[in-house]
């Protein structure tokens, strides 16, 4: 879409990549230091912050698995355009890629019922920035046909078919959002036998200074660890026979550090280095 329309500006869906402010791309910095309003998410690296351009309006509009000062998707939709309509280059800045477990759809929608136009522009996933900061090939040749990209938030919908499924396979699974869900997963691909090649790779905080990767067999996984491990977020999980590669391949040490990178969405509050806001 260009912008054409006169008096309304123009939406910029872009991502900002999995937590290393390095990993954006060319294109969406520009675009950070060129907006007018940027609305982020939670998982944005703050570092990129710092490029937005003096004058700019910064909203937090970040999601954290139902905390009270998570934004809902219809108030995000309706700053879109409201900044929009008043003819202002607004930057839609999402942590990893725009398309990959993001509400964009609602978005995009949004946005062409209003007439705003609007450009996408791609990110590295978490997926793809995990995986190289582990070490682990995701479709490393001998170990994997394939990868499959997985979110548990509605567990209890997934059939007999589905588990049989990813046990079967030789693609990669790579689980989003799906940490507080690991112990069922691990539980339902034991209990459809899963090949005991296959390891489990947790990656917390992947790709920031505290990063931490752990591999295990879905055994030890099960009988050790289960419900008495709570992991940081964000957490990413890589299960297939690629996880075994970190062992030989890692090319960093776990973080020592029990830190939240991202900053925590109880813990926002408004600054001045623009006008920092939550929105709520």
């Amino acid at each position: 879409m260009s912008s054409i329309i006169k008096n309304i500006g123009k939406v910029i869906l872009a991502g900002a990549g999995p937590g290393d402010p390095e990993l954006i791309t060319l294109k969406a910095l520009r675009f950070l230091k060129q907006a007018d309003v940027v609305i982020v998410d939670r998982l944005v690296s703050p570092e990129l912050l710092l490029h937005v351009k003096t004058g700019a309006t910064v909203l937090y509009a970040g999601k954290q698995g139902g905390n009270g000062k998570s934004t809902s998707q219809k108030t995000i939709n309706e700053l879109l355009v409201k900044h929009a309509l008043q003819n202002k280059l607004v930057l839609r800045l999402k942590g990893g890629d725009v398309s990959f477990f993001s509400n964009i759809l609602d978005e995009l929608s949004t946005l062409s019922e209003n007439n705003i136009p609007y450009e996408i522009i791609p990110g590295v996933t978490a997926a793809s920035g995990a995986a190289a900061s582990a070490g682990i090939p995701l479709t490393a040749k001998g170990y994997s046909n394939g990868v499959r990209f997985i979110t548990c938030y509605d567990l209890e919908t997934k059939t007999p078919l589905f588990w049989n499924e990813l046990v079967d396979t030789n693609d990669t699974l790579v689980f989003y959002m799906s940490s507080e869900a690991l112990p069922t997963v691990v539980a339902k691909l034991l209990d459809n036998r899963i090949s005991s090649d296959k390891e489990l790779a947790v990656i917390e905080q992947a790709t920031t200074p505290f990063q931490k990767v752990t591999v295990y067999n879905l055994h030890e996984f099960e009988t050790k660890i289960g419900h008495t491990k709570k992991f940081a977020s964000p957490t990413l999980v890589i299960i297939g026979r690629v996880a075994t590669l970190h062992r030989k391949f890692k090319w960093k040490e776990n973080s020592g550090r029990e830190e939240d990178y991202f900053i925590p969405l109880a813990d926002r509050t408004s600054k001045k280095k623009t006008d920092l806001t939550i929105a709520c």
